[in-house]
C-alpha cells in the first residue's frame, strides 16, 4: 500500500467518523421572534438523533438552517464538514424529509422516484434499493393515491434515501400516522442507523423519541436545553424508588427515615414512593434494616423523556423568572 493510498483511507476514515452535523452559537431572528437562539450541536455520526421540543420551539427553523433553505442571523454551522453557507456542496449527501412529501397521486410509486431520480440526476437503479428499505416494494406500481398515510410518508422517505445519504433529516415523520403507521417509522429509522446512516429526526412526540433515539438534542423557546446520549439524561432524572414495607405500621416510620435522609417521601398505598437516584436504593435497604423495617419490594421505576424534559424546562424558567426578581 503506498503512502498516498494510506493517508487517502485515513481521510475517509476522519470524515467517516466526524459529526455530521456540528452548529456553534446558531442564531435565526425574524424581526421581533428569536426563532432560533445561540444554539450549539454536536450531532454523532451513525446515530438516530432525537430533535424534540414543543411545537414553535424552533425545530423547523433549525433544520432549515442546516439545508440552507434559511440564512442565520448569526453563528456558524457546518453539515458532513461543509459551512451552511455552501449548501451545494453538501446536499446532495443529506436526504431530508421535511413536513408532508409531495407526489403526483395518479402515478405509480416507482413512476414518481423515477421522476425524482431524472431531475437528481440519479442512477435509476436505486429505485428498487429504497422501495426495499421502506418496505413499499409489493406496492410499488399502484398509484400513490391508492396509498395510506403511513404508506406515503415511507415514500418520501424512499425519495429522500436516492442519492445515498451519509446524513438523512426527518422532520415530525410521524405527524398523523395511525400506531401501525409510527412503529414502521420507528422500525425504518432504526434500520436506517443499522446500515451506517446517521438519522436526525425532529419530533413534538417524546415517547416516540425515546423509543429509538440514542442521542438527544432538547429545544425549547429557540435554545438546547440538553444535548447528549439519551441514557444519560434519564438515569440523571431518576423519577423514584418504590418501598413496600412487610408490614403497613411501617409505612409512616419508613417516610420518617427517609425524610432525615434528605430525600423526599411519601406513602402511596401499600408502599413509600422516595424520590431518589437508583444508587441509593442499596442505602435505603440499609437503612429500613438498621431501623427494625423489612421491606419485601425495592424497585425502581425511571423518569420517562417527558418528565425529564419538563424537569429541565421547569428549571429553567424558574431560574431565568429569579434572575429577572429584583434584590430584596
Amino acid at each position: 500500500m503506498t503512502a498516498e493510498s494510506t493517508h487517502t483511507n485515513a481521510a475517509v476514515r476522519a470524515t467517516s467518523t466526524a459529526a455530521p452535523v456540528v452548529a456553534s452559537k446558531l442564531s435565526k431572528r425574524y424581526r421581533e421572534v428569536l426563532a432560533v437562539d445561540d444554539v450549539d450541536i454536536d450531532l454523532p455520526a451513525g446515530v438516530v438523533g432525537g430533535f424534540v421540543g414543543p411545537n414553535g420551539a424552533g425545530k423547523t427553523t433549525t433544520i432549515q438552517l442546516l439545508l440552507g433553505l434559511v440564512r442565520p442571523t448569526s453563528g456558524t454551522a457546518q453539515v458532513l464538514g461543509e459551512s451552511i453557507t455552501h449548501p451545494e456542496r453538501y446536499i446532495r449527501r443529506v436526504g431530508a424529509l421535511i413536513e408532508s412529501p409531495s407526489f403526483y397521486p395518479a402515478l405509480s410509486g416507482r413512476r414518481n422516484l423515477e421522476v425524482l431520480t431524472r431531475l437528481g440526476r440519479i442512477n435509476k437503479s436505486r429505485i428498487d434499493e429504497v422501495l426495499a428499505v421502506v418496505d413499499l416494494s409489493a406496492r410499488a406500481n399502484d398509484r400513490v393515491k391508492t396509498y395510506s398515510l403511513g404508506m406515503k410518508q415511507r415514500l418520501g422517505v424512499a425519495a429522500a434515501l436516492l442519492p445515498n445519504p451519509e446524513l438523512v433529516i426527518l422532520d415530525e415523520p410521524t405527524n398523523g400516522l395511525d400506531p401501525a403507521g409510527i412503529r414502521e417509522m420507528r422500525s425504518m429509522m432504526r434500520g436506517l442507523a443499522d446500515r451506517g446512516i446517521t438519522v436526525l429526526v425532529s419530533s413534538h412526540l417524546l415517547a416516540e423519541i425515546e423509543a429509538i433515539c440514542d442521542h438527544l438534542m432538547m429545544i425549547d423557546h429557540g435554545r438546547i436545553v440538553f444535548q447528549g446520549p439519551i441514557g444519560g439524561l434519564l438515569h440523571a432524572h431518576q423519577a423514584d424508588l418504590l418501598a413496600r414495607p412487610e408490614h403497613a405500621a411501617d409505612l409512616e416510620p419508613l417516610v420518617v427515615l427517609c425524610t432525615a435522609a434528605g430525600k423526599a417521601a411519601r406513602v402511596d398505598g401499600e408502599l413509600v414512593r422516595v424520590t431518589a437516584t437508583e444508587e441509593w436504593a442499596a442505602e435505603l435497604n440499609r437503612r429500613a434494616f438498621a431501623a427494625g423495617i423489612t421491606l419485601r419490594g425495592l424497585e425502581v421505576t425511571r423518569a420517562s423523556l417527558e418528565e425529564a424534559f419538563f424537569a429541565i424546562t421547569d428549571a429553567d424558567a424558574a431560574a431565568d423568572a429569579s434572575s429577572e426578581d429584583p434584590a430584596i
